[in-house]
């Protein structure tokens, strides 16, 4: 087969790739996007909450108090499952992970991703506007709900740990809750109300806008395999179903494949994963939910969807591709049961996802160190749907030349050695 050429080739078709292919597209160059898929967000910008979270200054980080860790090391909190066969493999990411969840870091943590989430909504609103997308972005925010006096001072300690950043919140009592949320039962006994964010029912559906609007205005999807990567001449080749394809510049927005490739070019970045499943459910008479629901102190979250209500996991530490188990959903479950007047699963099976996550909850976005013309923009860990707009404009403006809209060395890839 002849090859074909364009002037930037996107690996990965998530949120992310996507969201990075529109902003170097808007900056004149011809963009092919390249998934092993061949479709738009089929793999894990499928399957979130639905949630631009721009709230969250502050990262999700490994429990540091001794009791906490206990409880998760013998999965006694729901929030958390460990697969123990995995152990051996994941136990130096989950290390790394430890140290980074210092409350020193945690605080680096929020000034450097404080600058992207501020901007997440305002980069959304860009795209979902020319795309035709805009009822897919909902207002009212999402909720933390708890459960008992030890969660209220979470959720208030969430509260105010976030002020000082400018995040709007509303503490809400049983009434109040209930004004906003009128079918969450009796367990919910209060909760906070961060009124900022936007939702959306349908993930896929949205990322999909964001692609036609690339193919629109001129863009591409081929179907390849990444691992093809080749460094050629003054740029770079990548093997796709229509022959090879030739760029200057390439993206790698693989989100937890990303580490393949990366390694394959020497660099030994810590990319680890969080898997996460969801499930979809009916609602018992008639039972509505106008916003996502967090229960705070179980770790799940309930989220209205163009499907049903869907319910989301937290954190399954495992290696990326051991086969998928049941039991982090089954735990959850009855808890979601007590809070919310569910009824039958609609899905034949969990849906199973992987969450990039780097050990300072960072994402690595900007140039490889030694490899003119390969760009990295991956690791959003529990905020790809949040951040792919975003980070695709600072990659985008740090491609072009341009003076970056906040200071990109927290992102760079460097910072791991």
């Amino acid at each position: 087969m002849s090859s074909s050429k364009t002037d930037v080739i996107v690996l990965g078709a998530g949120v992310v790739g996507v969201s990075a292919a529109l902003h170097a597209q808007a900056r004149g160059r011809a963009v092919t996007l390249v998934d092993r898929l061949g479709a738009v967000a089929r793999e894990t910008s499928f399957g979130n909450a639905g949630i631009v979270e721009s709230d969250a200054v502050f990262a999700h980080v490994f429990p540091r108090a001794p009791v906490e860790v206990a409880l998760a090391a013998l999965n006694l909190d729901p929030r958390v499952e460990i697969r123990y066969r995995a152990l051996p493999s994941i136990a130096p990411w989950l290390w790394r992970y430890f140290l980074a969840s210092s409350q020193r870091s945690r605080l680096a943590t929020a000034t450097a991703m404080r600058g992207l989430v501020m901007r997440c909504i305002a980069e959304h609103r860009a795209i979902a506007g020319p795309a035709g997308a805009g009822a897919l972005l909902r207002e009212g925010g999402w909720i933390k709900v708890f459960r008992t006096s030890r969660g209220e001072d979470l959720a208030l300690a969430d509260v105010e740990e976030t002020r000082p950043y400018g995040i709007a919140s509303a503490t809400l009592d049983r009434e109040r809750l209930i004004a906003l949320e009128p079918h969450l039962r009796e367990v919910a006994k209060g909760g906070v109300h961060f009124t900022d964010p936007l939702t959306t029912p349908d993930p896929e559906a949205l990322v999909k806008a964001y692609a036609d609007l690339l193919a629109r205005r001129g863009g591409t999807l081929a179907k390849g395999d990444a691992r093809s990567l080749q460094a050629s001449g003054a740029g770079w080749t990548v093997a796709t179903q229509d022959g090879p394809l030739q760029a200057a510049d390439v993206v790698v927005a693989l989100g937890p494949w990303s580490s393949d490739l990366t390694r394959a070019f020497g660099y030994r970045l810590p990319l680890g994963v969080k898997r996460g499943y969801h499930m979809h459910y009916g609602a018992k008479g008639g039972a509505t939910l106008n916003r996502p629901v967090l229960d705070l102190e179980r770790g799940y979250i309930v989220a209205p969807m163009a499907r049903g209500l869907r319910l989301t996991t937290g954190a399954e530490f495992a290696r990326r591709d051991d086969p998928p188990f049941a039991a982090h959903l089954d735990r959850l479950e009855p808890f979601a049961r007590e809070m919310f007047p569910i009824a039958a699963r609609l899905d034949a099976e969990p849906w199973l996802g992987r969450r990039p996550c780097l050990p300072d909850m960072v994402p690595v976005i900007g140039p490889a160190p030694r490899h003119k013309g390969l760009w990295f923009d991956f690791g959003h860990q529990h905020l790809g749907l949040t951040l792919g707009p975003v980070s695709g404009l600072l990659l985008a403006q740090m491609m072009a030349g341009e003076t970056p809209f906040v200071d990109p060395k927290p992102f760079r890839a460097e910072r791991f050695g």
